[in-house]
């Protein structure tokens, strides 16, 4: 275990012992959030800072350990994205399925202590503060609450959300099942878009500019992410509701403002001089390389975005290659992969939306046979050609009529097991899927084809690659090789949630029953979400 998680690990002992985070809703909600109405005049200053705090931690960006136990040893992981090099806790751990506590909480806290207490608490002001006299800050704070809890909900399931600081009869603190608080997000960016919708060709004033982190005050491009993070939501319950994410879909698809269109538009929280959390856990600490699955997707596709993910590695096995490592293997020590593809070196801005991503909701919207969807082929070449001119590279017409290059067998020239790790031509986790669109494809396939460039290109975002993989199981992953689950996750069918931190049921007890309740099965990391149907 490196220095760094052992600190965390402390830190969080200590955070423990304070008590539960949900015991302090009150101290969350007083100062320096707690705003009078002399405090709001001028220009809205309080206000102002709570919108972008809660921007800011939306992607807890720093520490960057928290990043670490809050993103990448989950979400970046679980999507194939990414894997570390480094064996923790003596190689027993979330990239094996030993789903650990120590670490997931804190991807708790952050969503539970610092997404309750920098998102949830100063935007509940906000809303209050603002609802009538600011309506388009009541706006912005109503998309970024469904934008951060949206993902913590894809975590764990029921949330803290239209329940939030309502304390129950016993004392407690109850949640929103998942099918609730999806319900809400859609209530919640109905009325943000009602907003919206009419100024979006206005100016904004100066306090609404200094909020905003990501489009520098443009009403537009707000409207734009709200209309875009409602089709994503509305797909995201398609097996669960169908008829709900219709008709949330083609509103969606429906409304004057649009959906994001080019890379301009893209929701980039601007983190200023801030070093990107990937940044210090990929070169300082050496803790994450490339995912076998990039290796083997983009590799077999020769996809020119490839060198703006990745570094050739310098491991004289695989010098000069792009080699990812698979996720779930025997790892002995750090320094059998750590000179495999190390991570590009990001600017400092988190990336939790991309302009190509709207192309391929649309695409698999139209696939679906929603209205106002356009045509599935036309959206799917789009998303990829916005995806090449986001990353400025060339080439988008002859890899787009590419039929075939496939997905390439992954070798492990490294393996502690030779050929344990090895992903073979003719192996059930090895995709099939070409690049160009066919009309002859049945559903399912051309399903996959749109999900696999949408997986491409929305890296490096792995909660929402994650998120869609499990709703859809495309692209086609690479399976643990351990299992430290003790039975709880299937092998085969992958993690499909994290449980609720033990804390939880110490401080909170009759509330976090009551939300395991509404699993539908055991609180552990096996059981399916409410929308991730078979």
């Amino acid at each position: 275990m490196t220095n760094h998680i052992r600190n965390s690990i402390c830190l969080l002992v200590a955070v423990l012992l304070l008590g539960s985070c949900t015991k302090k809703f009150e101290d969350f909600n007083t100062d320096p959030y707690g705003a009078t109405d002399d405090q709001l005049s001028g220009d809205y200053a309080l206000v102002v800072a709570q919108l972008q705090e809660a921007q800011r931690t939306i992607y807890v960006y720093q520490p960057a350990w928290v990043t670490q136990l809050q993103q990448n040893l989950m979400g970046d992981v679980f999507s194939g994205y990414m894997m570390p090099p480094t064996p923790f806790r003596g190689n027993s751990n979330n990239m094996n399925y030993d789903l650990v506590d120590g670490w997931n909480v804190w991807a708790l806290n952050p969503a539970y202590s610092s997404l309750y207490g920098s998102i949830m608490s100063p935007i509940s002001n906000v809303e209050t503060s603002t609802k009538t006299a600011v309506p388009d800050m009541y706006a912005m704070a109503r998309i970024i609450k469904v934008e951060a809890m949206h993902r913590v909900s894809d975590i764990f399931g029921p949330i803290m959300y239209s329940k939030y600081k309502i304390a129950s009869d016993d004392g407690g603190y109850d949640y929103d099942s998942q099918q609730e608080a999806y319900n809400n997000f859609f209530k919640d960016l109905d009325e943000a878009i009602a907003i919206l919708t009419p100024m979006r060709n206005d100016p904004s004033p100066p306090a609404f500019q200094k909020a905003d982190l990501v489009y520098g005050g443009s009403y537009a491009k707000w409207l734009r992410f709200a209309n875009t993070l409602r089709l994503r939501l509305a797909l995201r319950i398609v097996k669960a509701d169908a008829s709900k994410a219709k008709t949330e879909g083609e509103a969606a698809l429906a409304t004057p403002g649009g959906l994001l269109n080019t890379p301009a538009e893209d929701f980039n929280v601007n983190i200023g001089a801030t070093e990107h959390p990937l940044n210090t856990i990929n070169n300082a600490w050496a803790d994450i390389r490339m995912g076998a699955p990039m290796e083997s997707i983009m590799g077999g596709y020769n996809d020119p975005r490839l060198e703006k993910y990745f570094v050739k590695a310098t491991d004289p096995a695989v010098a000069g290659q792009y080699k990812g490592i698979r996720i779930g293997i025997n790892i002995d020590a750090k320094s059998r992969y750590q000179d495999f593809s190390k991570l590009v070196t990001f600017p400092n801005k988190i990336q939790l939306m991309v302009a190509a991503e709207a192309w391929f909701l649309k695409a698999e919207a139209a696939l679906r046979g929603w209205a106002n969807a356009g045509d599935a082929q036309t959206n799917y070449e789009k998303g990829i050609t916005t995806s090449f001119e986001q990353h400025q590279v060339s080439g988008a017409t002859t890899y787009i009529n590419d039929a075939a290059s496939k997905p390439a067998p992954y070798v492990d020239p490294k393996a502690v097991t030779p050929a344990q790790n090895n992903i073979n031509t003719g192996s059930p986790w090895l995709s099939t899927i070409t690049i160009k669109w066919s009309d002859a494809d049945d559903f399912e396939r051309k399903l996959e084809r749109i999900i696999t460039q949408k997986w491409i290109a929305m890296y490096p975002e792995g909660q929402e690659a994650w998120s869609e993989f499990r709703r859809t199981g495309y692209p086609k992953l690479f399976p643990v090789v351990i299992n430290n689950s003790g039975g709880k996750i299937a092998t085969n069918t992958f993690v499909r949630r994290v449980n609720l931190p033990p804390d939880e049921y110490l401080t909170n007890p009759k509330g976090a029953q009551r939300a395991a309740a509404t699993l539908g099965g055991p609180d552990h990391g096996g059981t399916r979400l409410w929308w991730d149907k078979p």
